[in-house]
């Protein structure tokens, strides 16, 4: 592929398609799965190139944000790619990773597998854990005018990938729905390791939420 100025350009387009994103799924985002998904691929045996352009394509227009169509992030990244002369290996791959990449309630059978794509999964998914993942979970869930917690309303761990996506529960429900169910979903070592440690912050997080809710601590 002779594009040698290939990343800059994605990182360009996905800054310009993102300026008005809502905070957690805006270029920042993006930048830190990019990251992410770079520390990752050093200890994997994959095509950085596309370990990259997964990374910097698999939000490009999230399905929560426009009315749950999953096929408009794969048509935009596969219509960049073409227009920078990608070769079609490398844009099919890229949209298999994108279309495959989401956690859907986590019960969603992936229908591509790939060690690109088990490293760009990792790295998104590390940005939903931790501290940032916290600050994601709330910052969207203020986005969507949803309580902080309801102690009547139970975390149902159980949905259909309908009933994830169409879900307006508490925030607090979403930690034990997706965040804390995370760690034992990453797919690499170096992912395994970095989600230990993520996950032991929003376990004590959890733990300080609930005393001062009721006025404990």
């Amino acid at each position: 592929m002779n594009n040698p100025d290939l990343i800059s350009k994605t990182i360009l387009f996905v800054k310009t398609k993102l300026e008005n994103a809502e905070g957690g799924h805006d270029w920042f985002h993006i930048e830190r799965v990019y990251r992410n998904a770079i520390l990752i691929s050093k200890n994997e045996a994959c095509d950085t190139t596309v370990v990259q352009l997964g990374a910097l394509l698999h939000d490009i227009a999230d399905s929560k944000f426009h009315d749950g169509d999953e096929t408009i992030g794969p048509k935009i990244a596969r219509e960049f790619l073409e227009s920078e002369n990608v070769s079609e290996e490398i844009i099919v791959h890229v949209v298999n990773i994108i279309a495959n990449i989401s956690y859907k309630g986590g019960n969603f059978e992936k229908k591509f597998s790939s060690i690109e794509l088990d490293v760009v999964q990792d790295a998104d998914r590390l940005d939903a854990i931790g501290a940032i993942g916290i600050a994601r979970a709330f910052n969207y869930g203020g986005f969507k005018n949803r309580t902080l917690y309801d102690p009547k309303i139970a975390p149902n761990t159980r949905m259909t990938k309908e009933e994830y996506k169409n879900s307006d529960s508490p925030t607090i429900n979403h930690f034990y729905e997706k965040l804390l169910l995370l760690k034992d979903k990453m797919n690499t070592e170096t992912g395994k390791q970095i989600a230990k440690e993520r996950h032991r912050y929003m376990e004590g997080f959890i733990s300080q939420f609930y005393a001062e809710w009721e006025g404990e601590k």
